[in-house]
């Protein structure tokens, strides 16, 4: 059979409505709530891969099938494999960025409860010691829980939305239920 009716493995299928491997999913009928600096980072990646990466790739494919015999040429191989995976990334944050509806926390109105945007700080309650720590909600596709940005579909998240200043907010983690104090809420950019 000739080559080209033949998929070289799996993992080169070009799964369309398949969102890239670590993205959070967003539940049905909700929108891609985005902070200006997350819209704006998902904006410079697009451009990124658009207007650099894929150029530049194009160019070393070309380049590598000019070379003549394609089946062995590992710059041609892997340069097809690479722009596979770039035009994917592209079609995903095409669709992130059509649905993205950017929310500036700075306009918040109501600023005594915990809505998408806002930085909070709480203290863990339990038999440990007491511990302050401050969460900003953000988008899922921002979210970095090492840096504190968590998901506002998050079940923190979703716990600590509507609360204000001194409520006590009970949460399931997975090491169990636990109690948390709200210290401070504010809206930063």
């Amino acid at each position: 059979m000739n080559k080209a009716f033949v998929r070289e493995s799996e993992s080169d299928a070009d799964d369309d409505g398949e969102e890239p491997v670590g993205a959070s999913s967003l539940p049905a009928g909700a929108k891609n709530y985005l902070t200006p600096a997350g819209h704006a980072a998902l904006r410079a990646e697009f451009e990124q891969l658009v207007k650099v990466e894929r150029p530049q790739l194009v160019q070393v494919v070309s380049w590598a099938a000019s070379n003549g015999d394609r089946s062995e040429n590992g710059d041609y191989i892997y340069g097809k494999k690479r722009l596979r995976e770039i035009d994917r990334r592209l079609r995903y944050l095409t669709k992130r960025l059509d649905n993205a509806e950017v929310v500036d926390p700075v306009q918040q109105t109501n600023l005594d409860q915990v809505f998408f945007g806002a930085t909070v700080t709480v203290m863990h309650l339990g038999a440990d010691a007491a511990v302050d720590v401050t969460y900003r909600i953000v988008g899922v596709d921002e979210a970095d829980p090492a840096t504190g940005a968590i998901s506002w579909i998050s079940p923190l998240a979703r716990a600590l939305l509507k609360a204000r200043e001194g409520d006590i907010v009970k949460f399931h983690s997975p090491a169990g239920p636990r109690e948390m104090e709200i210290i401070e809420i504010s809206y930063d950019s």
